[in-house]
């Protein structure tokens, strides 16, 4: 019986059923990231200066460090420290962290983008700080933050892939597990390559089009 297998239709398939996995993961993590985000980004343009030190450090030290980095020190260092956890778990844990700094800073940018007469304008009004971000600064800046959040999302179903280093098996690490039984890396990871663009290329059009109207908008 042969060791190697060629690169067929079952094979193919396989591979595409893998980006249900990156697909979780990454919806995981957005989700996630989406809460931990919103949270920075509210305590970095906030009056309370521990708090706001902390949240900038969080995500200096998450933007400065390669996502691998993060992956290994999640993965093997809680497993050190006596934490038994799978790579589903670690990788969720250590892609929602990096997505929090990430979109923690990209809404703060667009929280601080809303003009601050709307600022002052709900100052006058007596209104406190929660109803001023409620009812005044968040549904603007949730207008202008609409094509970098989607961008974003594109670039961490992109960086999902790393996961496979540690285990998770994902759309990359299944395209490795295939190619190492074939021995067709071409054929293989030009599927692989293929899945991604077809999950991540009607985002870019999505984030390119809200780019697009939110320049039209603000032209007027």
């Amino acid at each position: 019986m042969p060791l190697i297998r060629p690169f067929g239709w079952n094979e193919f398939w396989i591979i595409v059923a893998a980006a249900q996995w990156t697909i979780a993961l990454s919806a995981i993590a957005f989700a996630g990231g989406g809460i931990g985000g919103l949270f920075i980004a509210l305590v970095r343009v906030s009056d309370t200066k521990w708090p706001r030190l902390i949240a900038t450090g969080f995500i200096r030290i998450f933007q400065g460090t390669p996502l691998l980095m993060q992956l290994f020190l999640v993965f093997f260092g809680l497993n050190i420290l006596g934490f038994g956890i799978n790579p589903w778990i670690a990788a969720a844990l250590a892609f929602t962290l990096h997505a929090s700094a990430f979109l923690g800073e990209i809404w703060r940018g667009c929280i601080e983008a809303v003009p601050p007469g709307q600022r002052e304008a709900a100052t006058a009004l007596g209104l406190r700080y929660y109803n001023r971000m409620r009812y005044v600064i968040l549904p603007q800046a949730a207008k202008i933050a609409v094509a970098p959040t989607v961008g974003f999302l594109v670039q961490l179903i992109k960086g999902t892939s790393l996961a496979a280093i540690i285990g998770f098996t994902e759309l990359t690490r299944q395209g490795q597990i295939i190619n190492n039984a074939t021995f067709s890396p071409f054929l293989v990871f030009s599927t692989v390559a293929a899945v991604y663009f077809v999950l991540c290329w009607p985002l870019s059009l999505l984030a390119r089009r809200m780019e697009l109207k939110f320049s039209r908008a603000t032209a007027r």
